[in-house]
């Protein structure tokens, strides 16, 4: 160094034997003078953290380790240090013993040794020195990458923590500054606002005041977090967005691998493959359980935090539920099967577009969805059977059994498609009633003779055939008083219709009949038919 005073690697190299020595504050200052030289060189930060971990001082060296890993991503040794410290931090026997105190230096792991050097702290050569630009850059070098670790430190922390007033102590542990006294905090104040042209001015109560140059200071500025309180500096949203949806969570669930997700975004996935969305872990037993629960920590921080923008995202919520709620517009449909009012239909659910159909129908509270017989032209028939859940069966694999029964009629006006599924804009049909009395007699006497007709025919039944019909749709309904009452008319019919083995598109026009005498005179020619049959 005496002939070469300009090799900068000679004064690192003589650094790394004072540290070796234990003479750390030479040993720093070798290493400023270094940085004063090239501030832009990360091994230089990287070895100055690993001179301050040595002395004790974990706080500053992780801060440095950082700013290292700031010029360069892939410097694996201080990434190596950063995940030591970390990991030393935030176990569970430090963090139990560190919930007695709020400083940073009560843990165990972080204490410092019983010399000191108040000068080690300190730059050797101020910010004032630097040119302009090298300013700007150290500034933010210095900010950013620390703020955004310590945030990550702090989540972690707040998870491994098993009630609330220990994880809010620790989150203020993690994010405050190391405990000092008024004077070295003074200095570390001055050195790290000097970067953004500002002075510190201690107090002799011990309070700190920031101003700029040239102005009166105004504002007083603690660093000693109040209990339970985390600067909104360190909120981040996208730390609470969903990596399915990217929007704030709403209703966050927590798998047993650990990773969280809207509980509807989850759930979505899960409906197409029983593995977490982001590392593949089995989640078989979870949905087998399907015991979604909200995560109360993300619940809780979110609602203390970030109260706007759950607002918002709660006003979205409810108006994607208020539409899919609409019982004739956008009308989810399941395109299947025949379904009449009044009669059991059984479904046995798998695909995931049915899955999701099926969900959402519940949570919105209507228990309701179109069916319909496909189409060749229009994917589905233009009429069909409103059907209302009246149980779901979930099996452990995802898939379900559903009890619906028929409802209301409708005709299909406009087609659509969400997500996956049909839906459709309705309007709903209803019986024409007939007022002349005349006509109301002959409607009656066709109604007996018919109804008549269908019970000889399915007492002439074969017993085994019976006996299904009885299982799978239950007894025939009996007979109306009042043939008008009911707006599709007598249950009879549609449970008759249903058992009948008749072509889907007989028996859709039937369905879509608003006369009740045609539609008896349609049965009674299917009834004649079959019943040709049973005497053969």
């Amino acid at each position: 160094l005496i002939s070469e005073p300009s090799d900068l690697t000679l004064k690192i190299y003589r650094a790394e034997s004072y540290a070796g020595l234990q003479e750390f504050k030479a040993a720093i200052e070798d290493l400023n003078a270094v940085l004063f030289q090239l501030p832009n060189w990360p091994e230089v930060y990287f070895r100055k953290g690993k001179v301050l971990h040595d002395a004790g001082f974990l706080g500053d060296a992780l801060q440095l380790f950082l700013q290292c890993l700031a010029l360069d991503e892939d410097f694996a040794p201080a990434k190596l240090e950063v995940e030591k410290i970390l990991c030393d931090l935030l176990s569970p026997e430090n963090l139990k013993e560190g919930l007695k105190d709020s400083s940073w230096n009560s843990l165990p792991c972080i204490k410092n040794k019983p010399f000191s050097f108040p000068s080690v702290m300190e730059e050797s050569h101020s910010a004032s020195e630097l040119s302009p630009e090298q300013n700007e850059e150290i500034a933010e070098v210095t900010s950013e990458p620390v703020k955004g670790s310590l945030n990550r430190a702090r989540s972690a922390q707040a998870i491994n923590s098993t009630d609330m007033p220990a994880r809010e102590d620790c989150l203020k542990r993690v994010s405050s500054e190391p405990s000092l006294c008024i004077q070295e905090k003074g200095v570390l104040l001055k050195r790290k606002l000097s970067l953004l042209d500002q002075d510190v001015i201690v107090n002799e109560d011990g309070r700190n005041k920031l101003k700029r140059q040239g102005e009166i200071p105004t504002e007083v500025c603690t660093f000693s977090l109040t209990y339970g309180d985390v600067p909104e500096e360190l909120i981040d949203v996208s730390d609470f967005e969903c990596s399915l949806c990217m929007r704030l969570f709403f209703e966050p669930v927590t798998t047993p691998c650990g990773h969280s997700f809207c509980k509807n975004c989850l759930e979505r996935c899960l409906d197409h493959t029983p593995y977490c969305p982001l590392c593949k872990e089995s989640l078989k037993e979870y949905l087998a359980d399907r015991r979604y629960c909200v995560t109360q920590l993300l619940e809780d921080l979110i609602v203390k935090y970030l109260p706007d923008e759950l607002s918002e995202r709660k006003k979205i919520y409810d108006e994607e539920t208020a539409e899919l709620s609409h019982l004739t517009k956008n009308v989810p449909i399941f395109v299947c099967t025949m379904a009449y009012p009044t009669v059991p239909c059984p479904l046995h659910v798998f695909e995931p577009r049915y899955r999701l159909m099926i969900r959402r129908s519940i949570q919105t509270g209507t228990k309701q969805f179109g069916m319909c017989v496909s189409d060749a032209q229009n994917s589905f028939a233009d009429y069909g059977c409103m059907l209302q859940i009246r149980n779901v069966h979930f099996l452990p694999d995802g898939r379900s059994v559903v009890d619906t029964v028929g409802g209301k009629r409708f005709r299909v006006l406009k087609r659509g498609m969400k997500d996956g599924y049909c839906t459709a804009d309705i309007e709903y049909l209803e019986d024409i009633k007939v007022e002349n009395e005349d006509e109301i007699e002959n409607l009656r006497q066709l109604h007996d003779l018919v109804y008549s007709q269908a019970c000889s025919w399915f007492q002439n039944l074969r017993d085994r055939f019976r006996s299904q019909i009885l299982q799978h749709f239950g007894s025939m309904p009996g007979r109306e008083e009042n043939l008008q009452a009911i707006p599709n008319g007598p249950a009879w019919c549609w449970w008759l219709l249903a058992v009948l083995p008749v072509d889907p598109r007989y028996q859709l026009s039937v369905l879509s009949m608003k006369s009740l005498k045609e539609r008896l005179t349609k049965i009674q020619h299917i009834l004649t038919y079959f019943s040709r049959d049973q005497s053969k």
